[in-house]
């Protein structure tokens, strides 16, 4: 993929994401005119306000499943180890580890391997016959 496919595509998420903040601000807006107006402004008891807050909530919860996917559609190797990484910084910080930086700007303390070393490491043990 070239850079400006690249930018493109950039581009276009960026953009998917401004309409679903529009869209769930307008929807906020509604909802509490909606509210206001059936709680003050008219006497019957009955919450109408509601109906139309779960029709339309129920269209932004698709718009930001569109926009943003499922939680665990993410949930590859990729996702796995920079959630190990975050963790390992919020530990590290909670402790009063102070790290070394490599050269990708990812803090890393010196003596210990990176994950993706670890599993190359295991699968090369995992190939070998222990006889």
């Amino acid at each position: 993929m070239t850079e400006k496919e690249l930018y493109r595509k950039a581009k276009k998420k960026v953009r998917q994401k401004k309409g679903f903040y529009i869209h769930f601000g307008v929807y906020c807006l509604i909802v509490l005119l909606i509210y206001f107006i059936n709680n003050h402004m008219d006497m019957d008891p009955f919450q109408y306000w509601i109906i139309p807050a779960l029709a339309w909530g129920t269209g932004i919860l698709a718009h930001f499943i569109g926009v943003f996917g499922l939680p665990w559609q993410h949930a590859g190797e990729d996702w796995e180890e920079k959630e190990t990484e975050k963790e390992m910084r919020k530990l590290e910080r909670r402790q009063g580890f102070t790290p070394q930086r490599d050269e990708d700007n990812i803090t890393v303390p010196e003596d210990r391997l990176e994950l993706k070393e670890f599993k190359k490491l295991r699968r090369e043990w995992d190939d070998q016959d222990l006889v």
